[in-house]
């Protein structure tokens, strides 16, 4: 098993994420809010979409040296799992769901001659003898196919589910039991989940004869690089916000608690580096780590471990240029609760200043920063695109939706069009950021004071 540096710190993040769930889900002044969440049934189903992104994410952050005869010998479970896909090279471009080659090229004939012509595909709808005739039965017998397999594998993980709550409300089999599972199956989640799983099982079952969103320019799966790009998203939003959280929240409380020579000093330090140009720090940072590996060649012997450094330092570069917003929020909230009467009178009964921070201020302001992690996600996810699209984002071989972006400019210009590499992209981007966005209305409207029911 190998171990990156990104792989290692996404687990950590998903520890301390379980842990703080296990801690907080016990605090009584957490229990309307978390109850509102669970009410929203659009913010559940965007959570059940984000958590689908996750669990995709997350095996492909488990690696693994490869016995393949490849440039890439270190690869993930994804990866494995998805080997047909990564195996299944074209010469060049193919549309979605094609068994021809985009364009026209000289083709030998078995007598010797040469014509003009849409070469058929090495594997895309091989197993075809005449694709006029037969490629759509195929694709809907197979995609019919995947449906099926997916809904048996939905209703088994339901029927488990179901038992197991029936269980736990001692429901007899009587006509409250079936009620209980007719109550499960229609609710939005599960419906949700079957739609989801049906559907990943329809792709799975179509990507092994044909490629559902077309190849590349060298011949590679678009739909593969799509999925790929998944995990270089999550891991600029979930890192960056790691690396974000501790300096806004210590710095944005001590600015407002303090106040004085310290609310000085700090103002002075994020309003200089907001005065500073973002994409200029990140273009220079991004390339001081470029001629340090260099340098060190010896350091980053693998394609993928020079990637993944290069996407944790542009992690990191994004972590110490976004946190500014959420310390002036703290700041702000930190001058209003330093007048409430229960601080004053904690500061008047001798309280240790550490005390009263940790638990009179800290926990107070905790709502902003939860909202505002979950805001700022999709914003991050949006700006890998951006800065991989002008060339100062992540490494030009690894999977991420702005690098699709950026090698589908010139796509877009020639004749004919090639769209299916800027679509897939522009789909599971637009997928990722909406479902989060939705998911941060839902708890932006949960922790509102304001919304609370008195």
């Amino acid at each position: 098993m190998v171990i990156l540096w990104t792989d290692s710190l996404i687990y950590l993040l998903v520890l301390i994420i379980i842990s703080l769930s296990f801690y907080l889900a016990k605090k009584p002044q957490l229990q309307r809010p978390l109850a509102a969440i669970s009410a929203n049934k659009i913010g559940m189903l965007s959570l059940v979409f984000l958590l689908f992104f996750i669990a995709i994410g997350l095996l492909d952050s488990i690696h693994f040296k490869s016995n393949e005869t490849s440039a890439k010998p270190i690869i993930s479970v994804l990866d494995y799992w998805a080997t047909p896909l990564r195996m299944m090279g074209e010469k060049t471009y193919s549309s979605p769901f094609a068994t021809h080659l985009y364009s026209k090229e000289t083709i030998i004939l078995a007598d010797g001659s040469k014509t003009w012509d849409y070469s058929r595909l090495q594997y895309g709808g091989s197993h075809l003898k005449q694709p006029e005739l037969e490629k759509t039965t195929d694709i809907l017998i197979k995609a019919s196919s995947g449906f099926i397999k997916g809904m048996t594998l939905f209703g088994i993980i339901f029927f488990l589910i179901f038992f197991y709550a029936s269980h736990q409300t001692k429901n007899k089999i009587d006509f409250s039991f079936y009620k209980l599972g007719l109550k499960l199956i229609t609710h939005p989640v599960y419906l949700l989940g079957l739609l989801l799983i049906s559907i990943t099982y329809m792709v799975i079952e179509l990507s092994g004869y044909y490629h559902v969103f077309g190849t590349d320019k060298v011949g590679e799966d678009v739909f593969y690089q799509a999925i790929k790009s998944i995990r270089t998203g999550l891991v600029i939003g979930s890192l960056t916000t790691l690396i974000m959280l501790p300096l806004a929240i210590i710095f944005g409380i001590m600015a407002g608690f303090f106040r004085g020579w310290v609310d000085d000093l700090i103002q002075y330090l994020y309003t200089t580096l907001n005065s500073i140009p973002s994409v200029l720090l990140i273009a220079a940072s991004i390339l001081m780590v470029q001629v340090y590996m260099a340098n060190h060649q010896q350091e980053f012997t693998s394609l993928i471990v020079r990637a993944d450094m290069r996407l944790l330092f542009l992690c990191l570069i994004l972590g110490v240029t976004s946190w500014t917003g959420l310390c002036r929020l703290l700041r702000a909230e930190t001058l209003k609760l330093r007048e409430m009467d229960y601080v004053q009178a904690a500061q008047a009964l001798g309280v240790r200043r550490s005390m009263i921070l940790f638990r009179h201020i800290l926990p107070n302001v905790m709502h902003i920063v939860l909202i505002s992690v979950v805001l700022d996600f999709s914003a991050l996810v949006l700006a890998e695109a951006v800065l991989s699209y002008i060339n100062i984002g992540v490494d030009p071989t690894t999977y991420s939706w702005g690098n699709m972006i950026n090698g589908a400019r010139l796509e877009m210009a020639r004749e004919p069009i090639v769209w299916w590499s800027l679509s897939a992209s522009f789909v599971f981007m637009f997928s990722l950021v909406l479902a989060a966005n939705l998911f941060a209305d839902c708890v932006r409207d949960a922790f509102d004071p304001r919304r609370a029911q008195i």
